[in-house]
């Protein structure tokens, strides 16, 4: 895919629906050296989120206790986007951005992960 922010980036994703993560790796694969970890519950999500240094995760809110993630993410300094199959909520948008996440997205719009992952990178 040639130069990009993304290249050479590791990457950790929570969200308990498979195909979800599935559809996430799709999007990330042509990335020259990106590392893209996964985790389907809270405590896969926390022990990675321990073990690694990441420049970025994707969290899910609902299902495998986003907020709670997005707090050891900042807490660790790591920029983290919020997914959501809820569309724009409010609350969780407004929670999310008071907790610090720099972006908030619909599961809808998974299939442009890249530009917003890319304009975080680039912030």
């Amino acid at each position: 895919m040639g130069e990009s922010v993304l290249n050479n980036k590791r990457l950790l994703a929570v969200d308990d629906e498979p195909d979800v993560l599935e559809t996430l790796e799709e999007q990330l694969s042509d990335f020259e050296g990106l590392i893209f970890d996964q985790a389907t519950d809270f405590d896969k999500g926390y022990q990675l989120l321990r073990s690694w240094t990441y420049d970025l995760v994707i969290l899910d809110i609902m299902g495998v206790k986003g907020f709670d993630l997005l707090q050891i993410a900042i807490d660790r300094k790591i920029p983290a986007l919020m997914l959501t199959a809820h569309g724009l909520n409010p609350d969780n948008l407004v929670g999310s951005i008071k907790l610090g996440a720099k972006s908030y997205i619909p599961k809808e719009k998974m299939s442009e992960i890249d530009i917003y992952l890319k304009e975080i990178f680039i912030a």
